[in-house]
């Protein structure tokens, strides 16, 4: 990367976001991190704020925004049911309304742009694993739709503005990701059983526990969202990035009880309406345009993830 790139990570004081701000710096660029902090927070950024290539900005994406960047990724929009059902219109209008200012920015500087896109657009998948050329099995009316939709009409919108003005994009469509920074209480699995795990609470499984989930660690995921954004102008996306190895989420509830060393019971309760039964990337697409595949295996990502959590946020 040259030292004169400059780029703005909206959606930067989030999970992701922060930790794509950390591997960009380190890769010299300067870095413009924007977030209104509806998910995000300032703490996942505040070690950066010294850093004299790093520059903080509150705005939410749903209005327009003037700056001067040459790389744009877009990650701005709550990522987990918790937080994306609680408001469900605001959801959609930072997916939609985000995607068309980012666009519109982007078109303005001539800035590549890179949408991060999720493999909810997928729905409860038909097709096992799922390949970029599948194209969902997604309710439109459901809890989940604002998501879902959301971020499957930010994908057209990102297609459309590369036809219609040339412009270059990247689409990532990112997978089950975890480590550090993760909101406690975001809703997500990996979050919710190590809590319940660290408290010694029942942990709570859907269903039987047989649904599968892939989980890929923070680091592996953002070396691909790199590594996409470094790609020529004629590979657009989308391109999965996710760890393709399946865990049944009983299998995960064992291992964060094991890892943890508490005594926590496993319980059981209803499947959530339009949960998907089946998540795993087929990566081979991945593999064969960016050299790219996880390197960290479930439990060594745990470790830190368990760390991080038993630090910063059990009372």
């Amino acid at each position: 990367m040259h030292l004169e790139t400059r780029v703005l990570v909206t959606g930067g004081a989030g999970f992701l976001g922060s930790h794509l701000c950390d591997h960009l710096l380190k890769g010299g660029a300067g870095v413009l991190c924007v977030d209104n902090y509806f998910t995000g927070s300032r703490r996942n950024i505040e070690h950066l704020l010294d850093h004299h290539d790093f520059e903080l900005m509150r705005h939410d994406v749903t209005f327009p925004l003037y700056v001067e960047v040459d790389q744009i990724f877009n990650l701005a929009c709550p990522a987990s049911p918790t937080h994306y059902q609680a408001d469900p219109v605001q959801t959609t209008k930072t997916s939609v309304h985000g995607a068309i200012n980012m666009l519109g920015l982007a078109k303005r500087l001539r800035a590549k742009i890179l949408q991060a896109s999720t493999s909810e657009v997928y729905g409860d998948p038909q097709v096992h694993p799922q390949t970029e050329d599948y194209c969902g099995h997604v309710n439109p009316i459901g809890p989940r739709s604002c998501y879902d939709e959301g971020k499957r009409c930010a994908e057209t919108l990102f297609f459309d503005y590369h036809r219609q003005h040339s412009l270059e994009i990247k689409v990532a469509r990112i997978f089950n990701t975890y480590g550090p920074r993760m909101h406690p209480a975001d809703g997500r699995v990996v979050s919710n059983f190590i809590m319940q795990a660290l408290r010694g609470e029942p942990i709570t499984i859907y269903g039987e526990g047989e649904q599968t989930r892939s989980f890929c660690y923070v680091d592996d995921l953002v070396d691909g969202l790199i590594r996409l954004m470094a790609t020529p102008s004629d590979v657009t996306g989308p391109i999965n990035l996710g760890n393709p190895t399946e865990f049944t989420i009983r299998q995960l509830a064992e291992l964060v009880i094991e890892m943890t060393g508490s005594k926590s019971r496993l319980e059981f309760g209803p499947l959530p309406e339009d949960d998907p039964r089946q998540r795993q990337p087929d990566i081979g697409l991945a593999k064969a345009t960016l050299g790219w595949r996880p390197k960290m295996s479930l439990a060594e990502g745990l470790a830190p993830t368990i760390a991080y959590f038993a630090g910063a946020h059990v009372e």
